[in-house]
């Protein structure tokens, strides 16, 4: 996961988390607000009309009460208390609806009331024909405005404390005022003789406990303006009279067979629960529509809070959004600086100094980045790297050191190697040239002089492989059969070399040396891993890009992981760690070395005999066409005898190694004959702190014996020039086929 959707996943959490806690409060809210709104709307068109049907009801019960018990009634009192609550009984049926109500309960409970309203006008026939008893009818109006009073506790479902208290409060002050009123009904049955049955009598008392506790605890619960409009109720003395009356009924009645006798004070009951009735009524109704209006006033200020809490969260998740904004971009700024600035010194800055310092260059301090002393994490992190960085450069700096020292005294000691060398092939051309006559000692003094040439190339290739050149002594191009023969002449087993080469194209002088000793090294891997009775074959012939020289042996089978392996070793130049871990393979580094010197390409593949083929691809700006010989020229004449050479001539020539620092076109000095000098102050062409590397010139050490005309060959040869025919090279060769024919023969 990247750092930008780290960082925005770390702001965007909390910003959602407070986004959906804001939403939830505001749907809480709006919720409520809502049901309150529900509420308010309830009360105003089912608790009003269904409180005046419980009033009206209340009435009619005392009324039908004292009219069932023979209490003076006039008819026409009856019939507008029934009026009264028939126009309230239609009000509450076309205004309620139970849908209105949130709990089942409360609409099954409104259900109830609108079906024993449906049974009130069976109930006026039963009055008005005395049938049944009159505690029957009594009970009816109870039930019924017990079901309003339960009725009302269900409009309000709140989560709120003050209006929650506010209900209960008007839910007590109702059932007191049922309390009160079922006292007047029971008076009411007691009628003119105002005798009770006990159980009537008991009920009385418990209405006038209820309706005394109800009423002391409603007062603590109601606010001020409320609890002095009750108190003023309490206090009047309507409300006097009816305490001083139920305190008689409850201490001077009398005990009968038939029930219980009311004191005389109870005919004046009628007149004052006529006035107090009234103000209790007024009250409770002021009490509805004042919680009504509180519940909208409470539902308008939910809403407003809904606003102010959607505006103030959505002004801070603003803020939120900004600030996380304005610090990811300046974290992310930050750490992008630091990335470009660890890519470039990683990629651009720190490779190129290793690579100077791999050249040997010196590198400055101000090419490396500086700590900048920063406080912050990422200013510690940079300067960290800063730090790392130098140390790195150190590091390399040591090892370029170390390294560049090692070249040098490997080019030194490799130098003075060859030089001791070069006088080792100078001594063996004296002992050949003064004890040739004895053959045995001939063939052995020749096979010490191939070891002593091979021993010099692997000189040469200590000397590539310190980072030197071998610079070229040639003044002449050479023609490619002739480079094939020198080539060959470098390897222990030549005798297994086929040759097979074109006269026409030639090599350019400065790079005959090198293009030699690479296919010298292919061409002793190629003897070495074949079979010691097999050829071992060399051809050249152009291509397109310039001259292709393939050779091929009859060596094992090689994997296709193999060859990757060993064409990527001829592409890259390893440290000395490799090298010392493939002290045994060095020859595929130095071929590649030269091949990267010469701008050559060299491939190995599979040969079509099952062994390996090495095909070396020369650029054609190292090609030069071969001089043809003129058709004037004399026929060569029959050899004789070569005269004796001067003594100089048979020893060996050393040719001083020019650094590559020298001009690509600046010719090879002239190579003087006589004794290579010892390697030491003075030397011409030395350069000083790398002793230059001699080469042993090719066809300049060949002894006497091996100078003897040869006898005219049967087979047909090709076409060459009267020098080539003469060369000392093909006489080199025919005389040592002789010498080991002769000691083969000799064996028993």
């Amino acid at each position: 996961m990247r750092l930008r959707t780290l960082l925005v996943s770390l702001a965007v959490v909390p910003t959602v988390a407070m986004g959906v806690q804001v939403l939830i409060s505001s749907d809480r809210s709006v919720q409520e607000s809502r049901h309150l709104r529900k509420d308010v709307v309830a009360g105003r068109q089912t608790g009003v009309p269904l409180y005046r049907l419980m009033t009206a009801l209340q009435s009619e019960r005392a009324v039908t009460a004292g009219w069932w018990s023979g209490t003076p009634v006039s008819s026409a009192d009856l019939r507008d208390r029934r009026a009264d609550t028939d126009r309230a009984v239609a009000v509450f049926l076309k205004s309620s609806d139970p849908d209105q109500i949130h709990s089942d309960r409360g609409k099954d409970r409104l259900r109830d009331i609108t079906r024993r309203l449906a049974d009130l006008g069976a109930q006026r026939e039963r009055a008005d024909a005395r049938r049944g008893s009159p505690d029957d009818a009594v009970d009816y109006y109870t039930d019924v405005i017990s079901g309003t009073i339960r009725c009302l506790g269900e409009f309000n479902h709140v989560d709120d404390g003050g209006l929650a208290q506010e209900a209960a409060s008007l839910v007590a002050l109702f059932s007191a005022a049922e309390a009160v009123a079922r006292e007047d009904a029971i008076l009411a049955l007691a009628g003119p003789s105002a005798k009770l049955t006990s159980a009537r009598f008991r009920e009385f008392v418990e209405a006038v406990g209820a309706s005394g506790y109800l009423y002391d605890t409603i007062t603590l619960d109601l606010p001020l303006d409320d609890q002095d409009a009750l108190q003023r109720i309490l206090t009047s003395n309507a409300w006097q009279t009816k305490s001083r009356i139920e305190n008689a009924i409850v201490s001077e009645h009398r005990d009968v067979p038939s029930g219980v006798v009311l004191p005389p004070d109870v005919g004046d009951w009628r007149a004052a629960h006529g006035t107090f009735s009234a103000q209790l009524n007024t009250l409770d109704e002021s009490e509805l529509q004042e919680l009504l209006d509180h519940a909208d006033d409470r539902a308008a200020q939910l809403e407003n809070q809904v606003v102010l809490l959607v505006a103030a969260s959505g002004a801070a998740l603003l803020l939120v959004v900004a600030v996380v904004a304005f610090t990811t971009r300046s974290v992310l700024r930050r750490l992008r600086s630091l990335h470009d600035r660890t890519v470039a010194v990683a990629e651009e800055t720190l490779p190129g100094i290793v690579e100077r310092l791999q050249r040997g260059e010196d590198v400055g301090t101000d090419a490396l980045p500086r700590p900048r002393g920063e406080q912050d994490e990422v200013g510690r992190i940079s300067d960290a790297f800063a730090r790392a960085v130098a140390v790195s450069v150190e590091g390399h700096r040591k090892l370029a050191d170390e390294r560049q020292g090692f070249s040098v005294f490997a080019s030194g000691i490799a130098a003075r190697t060859g030089n001791l060398v070069s006088r080792q092939l100078a001594l063996t051309e004296h002992i050949q040239d003064t004890f040739g006559q004895d053959e045995a000692l001939l063939a052995e003094l020749m096979r010490s002089d191939q070891l002593t040439v091979g021993m010099r190339r692997q000189i040469e290739n200590l000397l590539i492989l310190a980072g030197g050149e071998i610079s070229d002594p040639h003044m002449e191009p050479m023609r490619i059969a002739d480079l094939l023969r020198e080539a060959a002449a470098e390897v222990e087993d030549f005798r297994r070399i086929d040759r097979h080469a074109m006269d026409e194209t030639s090599v350019e002088a400065g790079v005959i040396s090198q293009l030699s000793h690479l296919l010298a090294e292919l061409l002793d891997n190629a003897t070495r891993f074949s079979p010691p009775t097999a050829r071992v074959s060399i051809r050249a012939e152009l291509v397109g890009d310039g001259l292709c020289i393939e050779i091929e042996d009859r060596g094992p089978r090689v994997s296709a992981e193999r060859y990757e392996e060993m064409n990527d070793r001829l592409h890259s130049a390893p440290p000395y760690s490799v090298l010392a871990r493939n002290a045994h393979r060095l020859g595929l580094f130095v071929v590649g070395h030269l091949a990267d010197q010469l701008g050559a390409t060299v491939t190995l593949r599979r040969s079509a005999f099952g062994g390996t083929s090495a095909v070396v691809i020369v650029p054609s700006e190292h090609l030069v066409p071969a001089a043809r010989p003129s058709a004037a020229a004399p026929e060569p004449a029959k050899e004789s005898a070569p005269l004796p050479r001067p003594a100089e001539e048979r020893l060996p020539k050393l040719v001083v190694r020019q650094r590559s620092s020298a001009p690509a076109n600046a010719p090879a000095p002239v190579p003087a004959p006589g004794p290579a000098p010892a390697p030491g102050p003075g030397v011409p062409g030395e350069v000083p702190g790398r002793p230059a590397l001699p080469e042993r010139i090719p066809q300049t050490h060949i002894a006497r014996p091996l100078r003897e005309p040869r006898a005219a060959e049967p087979v047909a040869r090709d076409a060459a020039t009267p020098e080539e025919v003469a060369d000392a090279w093909a006489d080199y060769e025919d005389s040592t086929r002789q010498v080991e024919l002769e000691l083969r023969q000799d064996q028993p």
